[in-house]
């Protein structure tokens, strides 16, 4: 197991690198550049603009100058924003955007368990047609919809929930209603694979003697079902968390949160290379570690699997 862990962890460096070398060459084919302008600048200072940031040189040269800051974790400065630096930056709203999507991923997890599980234990009766009718809405109905609907209905009409804003403005109440708006897809999603795991774990052969044998359905379900019925939703968890994270680009322009997700629509707008390549670094590096972290975990969950 060992073993595998650490060639699992050394993978993740070829990967990352095709990512970078993909994105780096893509973005310069999008048309314009981060100092293209309406009016346009006059050709001697567009020269040592380029040259201040190193655009004149050969496409190759700029790539390889660029991989080896990354490799120092230097991700270069911004072109459109002067003050500071991409890592300042990201390290500025990432934090933001993690727990943003952290929490939302642990509600939808809590919850969306416990509704699967009761859907199985009451299949066919009301609590399983409402968790999953809850679930079925929650797919179906895109964030940017729900998040008006809420807050239009909590801040605006019951005025309990503040309309928008982050933690350093209104407190921990501008969490509720974001939070609640970015769980659900992925509540509805983990609800309806562990209802379906759970049915298969309780008509399994183990469970009908555990049933013989008289032991309590609560043990039964803690005991026997739950950690076989988690597989799934373990391996969802992996993409889950960078979709979440992603996925909050939606909810951080509608609720004005500073997080990633504000730099990564602007930098796209502004054509600004640095900053786009950053963001994505940092998006794509959360995406390999999670799965990374997932199949470790099945390993662990599931002693059927083996390594090698």
């Amino acid at each position: 197991m060992s073993k595998y862990i650490l060639r699992r962890a050394l993978g993740l460096i070829p990967t990352m690198f095709i990512i970078v070398t993909i994105c780096f060459f893509f973005i310069r084919l999008a048309p314009g550049g981060p100092f293209s302008r309406e009016k346009k600048i006059p050709p001697q200072i567009m020269k040592n603009i380029e040259a201040k940031y190193h655009l004149d040189e050969p496409l190759a040269v700029q790539y390889i100058r660029y991989l080896g800051d990354v490799v120092r974790g230097d991700l270069g400065p911004s072109y459109k924003y002067k003050d500071y630096d991409v890592n300042f930056y990201i390290g500025r709203s990432l934090p933001v955007s993690l727990i943003l999507g952290s929490l939302s991923l642990l509600i939808a997890v809590l919850f969306g368990m416990i509704a699967g599980m009761l859907s199985s234990l009451r299949q066919n009766t009301w609590i399983d047609y409402l968790s999953m009718s809850v679930a079925v809405v929650g797919i179906s109905v895109p964030l940017f919809v729900i998040g008006p609907v809420l807050m239009y209905i909590f801040a605006m009409k019951l005025n309990i929930l503040p309309v928008a804003g982050w933690i350093d403005e209104k407190g921990f109440k501008a969490l509720i209603i974001p939070v609640v708006t970015l769980s659900l897809p992925y509540f509805a999603t983990i609800a309806r694979l562990s209802r379906a795991s759970f049915l298969e774990s309780l008509r399994s052969d183990y469970v009908r003697t555990a049933k013989a044998k008289g032991l309590k359905t609560s043990v039964i379900m803690f005991k026997h079902v739950l950690k076989g019925a988690s597989l799934p939703v373990v391996s969802y968890l992996g993409p889950a968390f960078s979709g979440i994270i992603t996925g909050s680009i939606v909810i951080e322009q509608i609720f004005r949160i500073p997080g990633l997700g504000r730099h990564f629509v602007q930098s796209a707008f502004n054509r600004d290379y640095t900053m786009i390549m950053g963001t994505v670094i940092v998006y794509s590096l959360i995406l390999v570690i999670m799965n990374f972290i997932v199949d470790v975990v099945y390993g662990y969950l599931d002693p059927r699997i083996s390594y090698k």
